[in-house]
């Protein structure tokens, strides 16, 4: 609960296929979809647990996104996942993942994961050495 991942990057780069992943292995009974043109998806797990799925792509800026109710979701219980994250930065709290996702070749993508807080810097710390060993 409370947890913000944020996920940047270009156009096509993998966000919502990357929040895809996270809601599966979150646990997610629903199919996980872009929330371009909703803005705000929410999914559901087995034990009433909700995720929730904001993308700001088609957002002016952060005032736009207050108006929408930004605050308050981010105070609801469960992990919120921000597609677009830089159009929307001011109004979300200092501690976060920020993801980066970037095309490495035709087929491949690379990922920039920066943790800011403490929390988030344990937990990058826990998936560095899960992924890389050490």
């Amino acid at each position: 609960d409370g947890d913000l991942i944020c996920l940047a990057g270009d156009l096509g780069s993998g966000k919502t296929t990357l929040a895809q992943g996270i809601a599966r292995g979150w646990g997610s009974l629903d199919p996980v979809t872009s929330p371009t043109f909703v803005l705000i998806n929410e999914y559901r797990r087995a034990d009433s647990a909700r995720l929730y799925h904001f993308d700001a792509f088609r957002l002016g800026g952060v005032a736009e996104a207050l108006a929408l109710g930004l605050e308050e979701l981010l105070e609801r219980d469960g992990p919120v996942l921000v597609e677009w994250p830089d159009r929307v930065a001011e109004g979300l709290p200092a501690n976060r993942l920020w993801v980066v996702l970037r095309w490495a070749d035709e087929s491949r993508r690379s990922l920039h994961l920066e943790a800011a807080g403490p929390r988030y810097e344990r937990l990058l710390k826990q998936f560095r050495k899960a992924a890389f060993g050490g």
